[in-house]
Order: C-alpha cells, then sequence, then structure tokens
C-alpha cells in the first residue's frame, strides 16, 4: 500500500454548460467597447472528500438542472452590462432583456458571478472556467 505522508484525498469533477450573450465594456479603448456577442462556454469543476450512497460527489445532471436553469433564466441570450452603461436606459425602454452588473461584464467578472451564484445554489465549486471564444477564457476560483 502506499504511503501518501498526510496528504488527503479529494473528488474533483466538471460539467460544461454553454450560453449566448452579449456585452459591452465601459472606458475599454478596443472594439469590446461596442455591442458585441459571444457564444459562452462555462467549465464549472466541484471539489469534495465524500462520496454519495450511488458513488457520486454530484450528479452531472444536477448542475444543469440548478446552475444550468439559473443562467437559462438570468444571463442567456442577454445583455450583460454595466449597471452605470447609458445604454442600459433605451434597451429597457424598448424590451430588450438584460442583465447589469456593477462591474465591467468581462469574462473575469462573470466566471466570479457564476463561481458565487453556484455556491449560492449548494454546489460545492472550486473554479469556473468561462470561454469568450475558443482561444479566450477567465478562471475564477475562491477557497472553500
Amino acid at each position: 500500500m502506499l504511503a501518501w505522508n498526510g496528504c488527503k484525498s479529494m473528488y474533483l469533477i466538471s460539467r460544461q454548460l454553454s450560453f449566448c450573450y452579449g456585452h459591452r465594456l465601459l472606458d475599454y479603448p478596443g472594439k469590446c467597447r461596442w455591442l458585441h456577442g459571444h457564444n459562452g462556454r462555462l467549465r464549472i469543476t466541484l471539489q469534495g472528500k465524500e462520496l454519495d450512497k450511488l458513488g457520486m460527489l454530484c450528479d452531472f445532471s444536477h448542475i444543469k438542472r440548478s446552475l444550468g436553469a439559473w443562467i437559462d433564466e438570468h444571463i442567456d441570450h442577454k445583455m450583460i452590462l454595466h449597471r452605470a452603461d447609458p445604454i442600459v436606459g433605451p434597451l429597457q425602454a424598448a424590451g430588450e432583456p438584460i442583465f447589469l452588473l456593477d462591474e465591467n461584464p468581462t469574462a473575469e467578472n462573470i466566471a466570479r458571478l457564476l463561481f458565487r451564484v453556484a455556491r449560492e445554489l449548494g454546489l460545492p465549486v472550486i473554479s469556473v472556467q468561462l470561454w469568450e471564444t475558443p482561444d479566450c477564457s477567465a478562471v475564477y476560483e475562491e477557497a472553500l
């Protein structure tokens, strides 16, 4: 038998979820200052020491039913904007679906938002990675 010298064993699982969103960045000098959209891909990673009676840390379908449902209801196919963005009023007046943040809707801030939502939903999340494009992603992690 191998001795791990006090190392703690952990289980990690990941689930990917996809959604579409639009945004723009205030005070940004490049192209992202304009309204544009992304086909976002999210990877959420959960961690735990124990498995349930079925041998699972968390059922993958539970992640979809909880976090996936929150994404579908709140940010999928919506403009994610800074609360101070001057376009908010006209978009609201036009009946366009928006989701407001207190900061610029960067990939980093959206990853942090989804991490915190997952925590509030009771998921033992340790990491959220959000791809804005196939080549660009942001990761947000906090200690459990």
